[in-house]
């Protein structure tokens, strides 16, 4: 799975500020291919540059294309953003369905995520050139969303969706493996059972609880690195406790 392998599409973009915003939002995510259909406003100017902040090689690096279909076409895949619930179109994505869907096609080649103007979408014709429809499940009272705010929403559900795939919650480095927990779970029987914490006879009672425990922590690498450094501290402690109960 790669993000370099996602393009974003704005069709007739209007808002330098939006243009901008966006490419700040891509950095965020990691996301890098940026392309422009028809902007209705010069890319390149301060306004844009501004909201960019460091996102600037974002901007502009960004293609130009005088229509969808162009910019669309060494793409595979093409996921449209729509508030329009024709009775032809069915099975919309969430943005964080989409990013689970999406992700294994990277694999094979580029995917798009095109999304339409600020004040009216994208068209009919243009929804025609992508094979599924993403909608943010907004309230009936204001649902349309800012441009670069609804593209942020998409772009952190697929990087999301990726750290998930790849073992990584919450920011957290990916989670040990089996072999790594299971390691540290006999060191740990090991040396409670030494200092006489756990019963002889039935040991796993209380292991078990310390499973679930850890369990739920959902530990890492770094994580076990540490617990198997306090079971080893407390094998030397106790074997310097019994030398000296020996003299």
């Amino acid at each position: 799975m790669n993000l370099s392998n996602i393009c974003v599409i704005l069709v007739e973009p209007q808002g330098p500020l939006n243009i901008g915003s966006v490419c700040r939002a891509m950095m965020n995510f990691g996301f890098s291919d940026l392309r422009l259909v028809n902007p209705q406003v010069d890319h390149l100017v301060e306004d844009a540059r501004r909201m960019a902040v460091k996102a600037s090689p974002v901007l502009e690096a960004a293609a130009v294309f005088n229509g969808l279909a162009d910019a669309l076409s060494d793409c595979q895949l093409a996921l449209g953003t729509t508030r329009r619930f024709g009775k032809y179109r069915e099975d919309f994505l969430h943005p964080d369905e989409a990013g689970r869907f999406l992700l294994p096609w990277t694999e094979k080649g580029r995917v798009a995520l095109v999304f339409g103007r600020e004040d009216k979408g994208l068209l009919t014709a243009e929804l025609d050139l992508c094979q599924r429809f993403i909608t943010i499940p907004t309230t009936d009272a204001l649902p349309s969303m800012n441009l670069s705010q609804a593209v942020s929403l998409c772009l952190y559900e697929t990087a999301k969706s990726l750290g998930e795939a790849k073992g990584m919650t919450h920011g957290r480095k990916r989670q040990a493996t089996g072999k790594a927990l299971e390691g540290m779970y006999r060191h740990m029987k090991q040396t409670l059972l030494d200092i006489d914490y756990l019963d002889s006879q039935n040991p796993e009672h209380i292991l078990r609880s310390f499973r679930r425990i850890f369990g739920r922590a959902g530990l890492n690498d770094r994580d076990v690195r540490i617990l198997q450094g306090l079971w080893s501290r407390i094998d030397w402690v106790e074997a310097e406790r019994r030398k000296k109960s020996d003299a």
